[in-house]
């Protein structure tokens, strides 16, 4: 049996977007900083905390949660190495609207938001390489609603120790 098109857009619901930052903005992050460990379920951030930095997920892989009206959290995508997460915070000083937990043994490097601005300020093509990256979250998220409408009912809540592959 062939999977319809609205299936095959459900199949790819949890894939998070391509973020494939450029070797020079990778080398730019990581320089003078060292890599923080984060065990299975260690909070990198909260919704509603302050949006002090962005993570550069280095190994592993970290689930995002989106909060619900239950008070319960529902997973978003999983965020794998060369993602940044808290950048759409980090550019507009809001606090994080969403969660997230590392879903397996995880290395990130934490930049400072005022770094991290401070390098975007010195460098016009690292500004437009974010701007491109914070527009294919947006599109990944019109895909992501697309495909909940396409299929009403309620994601399955997944254990924080489920196998991620």
């Amino acid at each position: 049996m062939q999977d319809s098109d609205s299936e095959k857009d459900f199949l790819l619901f949890m894939q998070p977007p391509s973020n494939k930052l450029s070797a020079e903005l990778l080398q730019a992050l990581r320089e003078n900083k060292a890599s923080q460990r984060f065990a299975v379920g260690a909070l990198l951030f909260q919704e509603g905390s302050p949006a002090t930095g962005i993570f550069l997920v280095e190994t592993g892989a970290v689930r995002i949660f989106l909060p619900t009206d239950q008070q319960q959290r529902q997973l978003l995508e999983v965020a794998g190495p060369g993602t940044l997460l808290g950048l759409s915070e980090a550019m507009d000083g809001e606090p994080h609207r969403i969660t997230a937990v590392a879903g397996e043994e995880t290395t990130a490097i934490y930049t400072p938001r005022d770094e991290f601005l401070a390098l975007l300020q010195g460098r016009l093509d690292f500004s437009l390489e974010i701007a491109r990256l914070l527009s294919e979250d947006l599109h990944a998220l019109y895909h992501k609603f697309r495909s909940i409408s396409a299929h009403p009912g309620r994601p399955r809540q997944r254990a924080l120790n489920e196998q991620l592959n």
